[in-house]
């Protein structure tokens, strides 16, 4: 063994992946390579070729609504028109914002405006309530920040300031191309960035929007009508449902709102009307001419540290299959992905399931009635695996006009999508709809569901493959799969029921136990220096959790194979979570994404088990080495 080489007892993470580390080559258009970006660009670059031959007439799909994701294709390759026409496609909406001098005039068109995109002084939109899960709730919350995290805006950010102005000077060039005059360039940025920082001291921190549950404070229109006047949300609410108008509103972010005359009053409405002319201008650039596009994405090449935009092909295939997701999705889940996989996966996921039912029967810390309550909500949990047998008939209302322009096409379907989710405010939730598209390197549970979902796309190596042993799959997919049903278990995911309420089902003894070991979890985690930086062990705690109860119950299943590799499970593990990211996108997720990076999620999560330190013969001597009263095993 040479002196370089890491020993796999000292860290994990390093010994599998560092040879591909060191010749590893982050494209120049993304801000992370290995893992899961390995396999996005793997299936972009397949549905790119599919789309190029759709384009050209030489493919065909039995999938109606593929017709107008190609129609949206071919509308971004076309640069002759949208050079042409430059910024006029903005102009319109652009002018309608200027033209509004007073809050009654805003308030005259708020309902419209909502639907149109345009930024207003809340956000707000329509989603299940936590609280009955079968019906929606119509949600309120702040605006939106230009940089990502309330954190940046500390006077000791530098990063913060760096990001802004950044933005401020992309913002300036854009604003050079409107009708605006020089001086009335200067105090539209102006206003804008002062209208930022005042929603900045308003708006929940990416920490507090962690806890998610505790977004549920259901509110009296009435009450939110008098915290949030002078803007009417009262006659926004009666302009889009009329006399069917909810009457409780629910408060994702009860600060935002019970504070809003600190950020948008009668005094410094233009504060806001400047800001959200600038917001709806950035926002448009991604649709109009070549330099206006490459321009209106300078703040997020700053932000991801990537040196350029994808090319045009990319581009117009990333806004395709955005747009039509469910589509594409099921289209790419047809072709490419086999029934003997999902099959296979599907009786793996059942698998797991009974198995977290064991474990939870053994589980020291709950009382028995918990216990069973838990085992229900195991019993219930649905799978979504590959893709949607059927396409929603919201897909097909997504048409525009052929001769539109690019940006007039997207602000249609932008439109008929909003008008979609307002309108379900009256219905029923449908529970069979997906949250994630087949082509999606991802996976995820859904609390308000209690459902787990497996894009097709992510079932691939190292996470899957038929020709991979079971102890690799099981250290691969198999623990991914444990992670999305550990989330009904986590700090979040515990205050739902069975059906996706938020209820409290727990003894008030056994919560107390569970809580304190979520403390540990925070505290295993929290401090650690990475990159320049250190990890939030409260900001990530829910995946923290996650990844524990997916390695634990896997590990169990383990036990039970015939001749199980353990050695082979936790190098496919590490070997998952592999990556190689610029430095700007690194302290942008250390700073805001719940997940801790994948270098700790390979190396953390494996000591808190004994499996770990048997497969390799790990002793204190070893720097992958924790004592035993210091691991963690909650689930």
């Amino acid at each position: 063994m040479s002196e370089e080489q890491v020993r796999i007892q000292d860290d994990l993470y390093e010994a599998v992946n560092g040879e591909w580390l060191k010749t590893a080559v982050i494209p120049e258009d993304r801000p992370t390579t290995g893992g899961f970006s390995d396999l996005d660009q793997g299936v972009e670059k397949i549905m790119m070729e599919d789309f190029k031959a759709f384009a050209a007439g030489e493919k065909t799909s039995d999938i109606p609504e593929m017709k107008y994701a190609i129609a949206l294709y071919k509308k971004v390759l076309d640069t002759d028109r949208r050079d042409r026409e430059g910024i006029a496609p903005a102009l319109p909406l652009l002018e309608k914002l200027r033209g509004i001098e007073s809050v009654d005039q805003l308030n005259a068109q708020a309902a419209e405006l909502l639907v149109e995109g345009v930024d207003l002084p809340i956000q707000m939109e329509v989603t299940a309530d936590m609280a009955d899960a079968t019906k929606h709730a119509f949600i309120v919350l702040g605006p939106n920040t230009i940089l990502p995290d309330t954190t940046y805006y500390a006077e000791d950010n530098p990063a913060g300031k760096q990001l802004l102005a950044v933005w401020a000077d992309m913002a300036a060039k854009v604003l050079a191309f409107t009708p605006l005059t020089a001086e009335e360039q200067k105090q539209y940025l102006d206003d804008a960035l002062a209208f930022d920082a005042l929603v900045a001291q308003k708006v929940k921190s990416r920490l507090e929007w962690s806890e998610y549950y505790k977004c549920h404070n259901p509110m009296a229109a009435d009450e939110v009508a008098a915290q949030v006047a002078p803007f009417d949300i009262k006659k926004l609410l009666g302009d889009l449902y009329g006399e069917s108008a909810p009457t409780t509103l629910v408060v994702y972010d009860p600060k935002a709102i019970r504070e809003m005359n600190g950020y948008f009053s009668e005094e410094n409405l233009s504060l806001y009307l400047h800001w959200t002319y600038v917001n709806a201008l950035l926002r448009s650039t991604a649709y109009l001419s070549e330099e206006l596009a490459a321009l209106g994405r300078t703040y997020r090449r700053a932000l991801m540290g990537v040196a350029s935009d994808p090319s045009l092909e990319k581009q117009a295939y990333q806004t395709a299959s955005r747009m039509y997701s469910e589509p594409v999705g099921v289209y790419y889940g047809r072709t490419y992905f086999g029934e003997e996989a999902k099959k296979d996966v599907v009786d793996l996921v059942k698998k797991i399931i009974e198995t977290y039912k064991l474990r939870m029967r053994k589980n020291t810390f709950l009382a028995e009635e918990t216990k069973e309550q838990a085992i229900k909500k195991l019993s219930t949990i649905e799978i979504k695996m590959g893709y949607p047998d059927e396409i929603k008939e919201i897909w097909s209302k997504l048409v525009f006009d052929e001769d539109a322009s690019y940006l007039e096409a997207m602000q249609s379907l932008f439109a008929v999508r909003a008008r979609d989710m307002l309108d379900k405010v009256n219905q029923p939730v449908d529970r069979t709809e997906w949250l994630m598209p087949g082509h999606m390197v991802n996976a995820c549970y859904n609390p308000s569901a209690n459902d787990i979902t497996f894009p097709a796309a992510i079932l691939q190596k190292p996470f899957y493959a038929l020709s991979q042993s079971v102890s690799e799959n099981l250290g691969g997919i198999g623990a991914v799969i444990g992670h999305e049903i550990s989330h009904a278990f986590d700090n979040n995911g515990a205050n739902f029921d069975e059906n996706g309420n938020l209820k409290n089902w727990w003894k008030e003894e056994d919560f107390a136990a569970f809580k304190e070991l979520t403390k540990g979890m925070i505290e295993q985690f929290d401090g650690i220096e990475f990159h320049g930086g250190k990890v939030n062990g409260e900001l990530t705690v829910s995946e923290n959790i996650a990844d524990n109860g997916g390695m634990g119950v896997t590990l169990e299943i383990m036990h039970t194979l015939p001749d199980p590799d353990f050695q082979a499970y936790f190098i496919n593990w590490a070997r998952v979570w592999c990556r190689k990211a610029k430095e700007e996108y690194i302290k942008l997720l250390l700073a805001s994404d719940v997940h801790s990076p994948g270098e700790l999620r390979a190396n953390m999560s494996p000591r808190n088990f004994p499996e770990w330190y048997e497969a390799f013969g790990v002793t204190a001597a070893d720097k992958m080495y924790i004592a035993p009263e210091k691991r963690i095993s909650i689930w």
